[in-house]
């Protein structure tokens, strides 16, 4: 069986500027994710945006099953080439991809909802948040618990401006009273898309197991899978269709009837 390949995005911003932020993540938020989808079984490279053409080359995301994306302070920097190119994997190839956190603002997730998917209540204030599993069914949510416990993160609350999610997997609950849809599912052409709201950079949310348990069943979800390539544009007919002989068809049949 085919070891599935996941690119792992990450600005690499705060990691560099912050020094707080850096103890958390040593490695940035993408080497974090890396080396836990690694012990995980997949393979793992990571991407960040000031290399050349952001780190997402044809040849790069051509070898991605999944793209896993974080991002905050530089959604403007990505060109509009290399959102394009990425659009064009996910729907056309069915390469998967995992947005997280604040990667909801993201050039990329606004293409695939097609709304101002930046619009949501937020505060930095390091409230407890619960995350509900409400679909225990779903692939994303196996081997999970109902529940799982952050004991601090930046609050994220309704309304979230995105289309309605084709499933609904997890919705969160902050002390402050907000609730959020927080793992949303969404089909695009042959692609599958995930969308998961825990991972605000100042708090170790990607050290916890629980959650990395959670983007790994979100990777096994998300990978492209079997499937018919659609045909777009000027197309000949399905069948053989001759128009006058369907007619004598037809008048042949009614006076049969008769």
């Amino acid at each position: 069986m085919k070891q599935l390949h996941v690119l792992v995005w990450n600005e690499y911003l705060h990691e560099v500027q912050f020094e707080d932020i850096r103890k958390i993540y040593p490695e940035g938020i993408h080497g974090c994710i890396a080396n836990f989808l690694r012990q995980a079984g997949f393979e793992a490279t990571t991407a960040t945006l000031r290399e050349a053409e952001h780190g997402l080359s044809e040849e790069a995301l051509s070898s991605a099953d999944v793209l896993i994306w974080w991002g905050h302070m530089a959604h403007a920097e990505v060109s509009d080439e290399a959102v394009e190119r990425v659009h064009r994997h996910i729907t056309e190839r069915g390469m998967g991809l995992i947005v997280l956190h604040s990667g909801h603002a993201s050039k990329i997730f606004r293409r695939i909802c097609g709304t101002d998917s930046g619009l949501l209540k937020w505060r930095e204030d390091g409230e407890k948040e619960i995350l509900w599993v409400v679909s225990p069914a779903h692939p994303i949510a196996a081997g999970l618990p109902e529940k799982i416990i952050i004991p601090q993160e930046e609050m994220y609350g309704e309304h979230f401006n995105i289309p309605q999610p084709d499933e609904q997997v997890l919705i969160s609950w902050f002390e402050g009273g907000e609730v959020f849809r927080s793992g949303c599912c969404f089909y695009r052409g042959k692609g599958r898309i995930f969308y998961l709201r825990p991972g605000h950079e100042a708090f170790p949310v990607y050290h916890m197991p629980l959650i990395q348990q959670l983007i790994v069943n979100a990777v096994r979800w998300a990978a492209p899978v079997p499937g018919p390539a659609p045909v777009y544009g000027n197309t000949p007919p399905v069948i053989d269709f001759a128009p006058a002989q369907a007619f004598a068809s037809i008048q042949g049949l009614h006076e049969q009837k008769k």
